[in-house]
């Protein structure tokens, strides 16, 4: 791949290659319907007919912002991913991490009025970052205040670790790493 080659076009110039491929290996089972049938055996006579791999080529992805629901709900996701992997006893470098990540966002978040509104909840709820637990229980009472305000229905925060649960990762690989002290 180029280095200046979207990675979308990447993919889509993949694909074209696997079809040309599969049509080129596939059309010696299923000739083309324009091929003169005298060239095709009975057996060859069907229905199958396989659709020009050039199709693929006017495959053209659409790049656009995101709206601002659409980076709503990935802002959520991460953080309730992130909330999900902080420890159950996290040291005092990951607890002033996750309050600095809060207040960051309320500062640079590309949405300035739900950046106000998330600053203004953290005022009114502070971040409550001991553990695990606390933490993906805070998160959840932060999304729920702005689903309320949003007009939207609220999750149950008891079943937060059943809908973002901790990764699936082999041998404890996505698990946060920490130093034991600040500023080391």
């Amino acid at each position: 791949m180029a280095g200046n080659e979207n990675p979308v076009q990447a993919f889509l110039h993949c694909c074209t290659s696997v079809a040309r491929s599969l049509h080129s290996h596939l059309s010696l089972f299923f000739p083309s319907p324009n091929e003169p049938s005298s060239k095709r055996s009975p057996s060859q006579d069907t229905k199958l007919v396989l659709p020009a791999v050039s199709s693929l080529e006017s495959i053209q992805p659409v790049a656009a912002p995101l709206t601002k629901e659409e980076l709503g709900r990935a802002t959520w996701t991460l953080l309730h991913t992130i909330a999900a992997q902080y420890p159950d006893n996290p040291t005092r470098q990951q607890k002033h991490d996750v309050k600095e990540l809060m207040a960051i966002l309320s500062r640079i978040y590309p949405c300035k009025e739900c950046a106000d509104h998330f600053k203004e909840m953290l005022k009114a709820n502070p971040v409550q970052a001991g553990s695990q637990a606390e933490l993906s229980q805070w998160l959840c009472h932060v999304h729920n205040v702005v689903n309320r305000s949003l007009g939207k229905l609220v999750f149950p925060c008891q079943r937060v670790n059943a809908r973002w649960g901790k990764l699936d990762c082999k041998d404890r690989a996505c698990d946060l790493e920490g130093t034991s002290s600040f500023g080391s």
